[in-house]
């Protein structure tokens, strides 16, 4: 079996994300926010941890989506995705969450998301 080599800012990220886990943990109540970000996409989901399943998500390769955007690797994308989500979280009757950014720095598309999810209404 072959390692793939990473480089120290993944290693970095892949540390902070080892980090938070230890703390957070999503409920039935207030399920975790997951955020993943790749080059091209943005990826959220609620996630009941006590239970193991995925309650809400949402991402840039929803259909709904990628039709209204010119590109999907931006700030405007994450913010309306943060808002699909939020929305979606509503109609399960979910308010509060647990913000989980997975070891990607609070900057950029990251907060996009998390302020885009708040003029919806979801609460951190």
């Amino acid at each position: 079996m072959r390692l793939k080599k990473v480089s120290k800012k993944v290693l970095n990220r892949l540390k902070r994300k080892q980090r938070v886990r230890k703390k957070l943990s999503g409920t039935q109540l207030r399920p975790r926010l997951n955020v993943y970000r790749s080059l091209k996409h943005i990826y959220a989901q609620l996630i009941d941890d006590e239970k193991g399943i995925t309650l809400v998500s949402a991402s840039t390769l929803d259909k709904e989506i990628r039709g209204k955007l010119k590109s999907t690797g931006n700030k405007e994308a994450a913010k309306l995705v943060g808002k699909i989500i939020a929305e979606r979280a509503k109609e399960k009757n979910i308010t509060k969450v647990v913000f989980d950014r997975n070891g990607f720095l609070y900057h950029g598309r990251i907060k996009a998301l998390a302020d885009g999810a708040r003029e919806k209404g979801l609460k951190f």
